[in-house]
């Protein structure tokens, strides 16, 4: 059994039923990574050791009798803010790999482990979440599985790319204007951002502390629900994960869309892109017969005011060193915090204030639509070391401008996944499935009819 090609989902089965060991499963995965992870570079840790006994005492489990969990025997991997206790978390800096060890597992991280999951490492990432092309100065790049001289996308590049390469087949990552979903839309797989609050975010290295999300990665829409469905529950230690019950999403996947009400984004979702992004959109539209578009007002303003914020929270975290050790930060990273700092208080107490009429706006959108579909990214990976593309005959700087269309929606907090669309040789790109908060049941239906219509994964 190749397990780099088969879903979470499938290896718990297997595991559960005595089919094949996890020790078997972690055994491969860790093969796997020796083998490709010198070139993908997705791993700036591997837990071989610890991984390899904690698959011992899944099977012990199984001989046992015992149901060792929905995630039974399943490799997983973190982006390297997560706490892994025993390792020091970098966070994609070389200033944190100063600190000592973790104590303890991040909240996200001991649920996964809980549900059966066994981890094997920590991924690669821009410097502490800011980023969308996981060229890392202290840890190097990590490129694109699909084409080696591209990009994976950032900040959860080592995320998106080892589960695309077929490494693990789950992995977890954080999104504050797009960093799930950017590198799951360049690298070809799901990426799924909650709702802002609905699962912890204890024991992460926060960026900007009112946009950050965690979520996961996957190859399958099953395996994105699974492993919602385990992470999921309210955590006294992050006080915005609130005490909202879990709402299960994996036994709706099968209800299907009919009678949804589903619109495409126009205006400025259908300006400044390639023209491959609008039509992996509209390929989209056609299999799920969607007809009906509507506008977003004053997305670019959002986009606008949620770098303000962005730039603002991140600096200030990071205000000590940037003052007693600029050397030592990412060049890339040190500059937009250095520019952060420069940002005036009513700036950004402005962008505050419209971030409220914003919200209030598109939850009057959602009274008339139940969904929204719109391009994750406006192109397909640009290379590595690129610093200015093209898109709809404009040339823009990369880093900034891969987030166009994911900054509006993390601006507020929206639950989205991108799905991936692929045409035979060409490169990967996402679209966006965007619904109200908590609706995450609902995009994850429509993500299931479309790996059905389109075979996404």
């Amino acid at each position: 059994m190749d397990f780099s090609q088969t879903d979470a989902v499938g290896i718990a089965h297997a595991v559960r039923a005595g089919e094949v060991s996890a020790k078997a499963v972690v055994t491969q995965c860790l093969e796997q990574i020796n083998a490709h992870n010198q070139t993908l570079n997705c791993f700036t840790t591997v837990t071989a050791e610890t991984a390899l006994l904690e698959a011992q005492r899944i099977d012990q489990l199984v001989a046992q009798g015992e149901n060792p969990g929905a995630l039974a025997g399943v490799p997983f991997a973190v982006k390297n803010l997560y706490d892994i206790a025993g390792l020091t978390t970098f966070a994609g800096s070389k200033i944190n790999a100063e600190n000592p060890p973790a104590t303890e597992d991040a909240t996200a991280v001991a649920k996964l482990k809980q549900a059966g999951a066994v981890l094997v490492g920590a991924l690669n990432m821009d410097e502490y979440a800011y980023g969308f092309v996981t060229e890392n100065s202290h840890y190097g790049v990590t490129p694109n599985p699909h084409d080696s001289s591209r990009i994976a996308g950032g900040s959860s590049g080592g995320s998106a790319a080892a589960v695309a390469a077929g490494l693990v087949p789950l992995t977890l990552g954080s999104d504050t204007n797009g960093s799930i979903r950017v590198p799951a839309s360049l690298c070809g797989v799901l990426g799924f951002k909650p709702t802002y609050g609905r699962l912890s975010r204890s024991g992460t290295v926060l960026f900007s502390s009112s946009l950050d999300h965690i979520g996961p990665f996957a190859r399958s829409v099953k395996d994105i629900a699974t492993a919602f469905d385990v992470l999921q529950g309210a955590d006294e230690r992050d006080p915005i994960c609130t005490n909202r019950p879990p709402e299960l999403c994996l036994p709706q996947l099968n209800q299907g869309i009919e009678g949804l009400r589903i619109a495409v984004a126009d205006g400025y979702f259908a300006e400044g892109a390639e023209p491959e992004a609008l039509e992996a959109v509209a390929q989209v539209a056609d299999a799920l017969n969607v007809t009906a578009s509507i506008t977003i007002p004053e997305a670019k303003r959002a986009r606008a005011a949620a770098y303000i914020i962005t730039a603002a929270e991140g600096a200030n975290l990071h205000l000590a060193n940037l003052r007693s050790r600029p050397k030592d930060f990412d060049p890339a990273t040190r500059d937009r915090f250095l520019a952060g700092t420069l940002i005036p208080a009513t700036w950004y107490i402005q962008s505050q204030k419209f971030r409220q009429w914003y919200r209030d706006r598109v939850r009057e959108i959602f009274q008339k639509v139940d969904v929204i579909m719109a391009p994750t990214t406006p192109c397909v990976a640009p290379g590595i070391g690129q610093k200015t593309m093209v898109i709809a005959g404009k040339e823009l700087l990369v880093r900034p401008h891969l987030g166009l269309f994911t900054q509006p929606l993390s601006f507020i907090g929206l639950p989205v996944i991108s799905v991936p669309i692929q045409h035979p040789g060409s490169l990967p790109l996402g679209v966006q499935i965007i619904a109200a908060p908590y609706n995450e049941a609902l995009i994850l239906r429509i993500a299931a009819a479309l790996e059905t219509k389109l075979l996404i994964s």
